[in-house]
């Protein structure tokens, strides 16, 4: 069987449970909007009296939470983390699983190569990372949606979809650099993982200090975090070219590091 076919195949269930999680995160939280909405103005006010740093680690920000797009502004927070966990593990257990699984005798027998073997784990990773963002885009748009009360949401949820995806590459490739680069298979998954939690607290320590606003170069949450997409004017380009640079980074680590490693039998 093709190695990319192969590869969808095995991450095909993985990809349902995630999908069926994300529609349940945007179900259970359509209910809470709907509790805020009714309160009228009288929800702002009670949340203006939480300091605002708090409010900015639970994704509130200064958004009105009685408005869909308020709302979806403070949920994005919630879907960026589960995408980038899903990012992460994939990435990681799509590269390290034949060593894991002591499977390795696969790719060997096959006539490819390396770089054909790496490009097609690869592909089929970025494929369902796409999946899962399209689901998470039209589960948004189809769900939350029906409670805009004439409110377009549409390109709100496009924009921050769209930086989520950046996100998602991100930490992908985290999890393939780790696994290619790694002695031991087994424990790329929790390396990656680990990675991104360390990633995700310094977001938020940024977010209770603002004197430490320095530190947001070194953790991708804080490259296009929903206020800013939505209120502060879009896409910063320091964080695009980041981004890039350091997406090309752990391409070019995993291509070599997969390249010049002993696949154990």
């Amino acid at each position: 069987m093709n190695i990319f076919l192969r590869e969808l195949k095995a991450q095909r269930r993985s990809l349902i449970i995630w999908s069926i999680v994300i529609f349940l995160m945007i179900v259970s939280s359509i209910g809470k909007f709907t509790a805020y909405a009714e309160t009228g103005q009288s929800m702002n006010a009670l949340l203006s009296q939480i300091p605002s740093s708090i409010k900015a680690v639970l994704g509130m920000g200064n958004f009105d939470l009685t408005k869909v797009s308020g709302f979806y502004g403070m949920l994005y927070l919630y879907l960026l983390l589960l995408a980038t966990v899903h990012a992460s593990l994939l990435g990681a257990n799509i590269i390290a699983k034949e060593e894991r699984d002591k499977t390795t005798e696969f790719l060997l027998v096959k006539p490819v190569s390396r770089t054909q073997v790496i490009t097609a784990k690869l592909l089929a990773a970025l494929f369902n990372s796409v999946v899962f963002n399209l689901v998470t885009l039209i589960l948004s748009i189809a769900l939350i949606g029906k409670y805009a009360k004439g409110e377009d949401i549409t390109a709100e949820i496009g924009i921050l979809m769209a930086g989520m995806f950046i996100v998602q590459l991100i930490f992908l490739l985290i999890g393939t650099a780790t696994a290619a680069a790694g002695k031991r298979p087994k424990s790329a998954p929790s390396v990656a993982t680990a990675i991104l939690l360390v990633t995700f607290l310094i977001s938020s320590v940024i977010k209770i200090n603002s004197s430490l606003a320095p530190l947001k170069y070194l953790t991708p949450f804080a490259y296009f975090e929903a206020e800013t997409l939505l209120e502060g004017g879009g896409f910063e380009p320091v964080f695009l070219l980041l981004s890039s640079v350091i997406i090309v980074l752990l391409f070019v680590i995993t291509y070599a590091s997969y390249k010049r490693r002993d696949l154990h039998v």
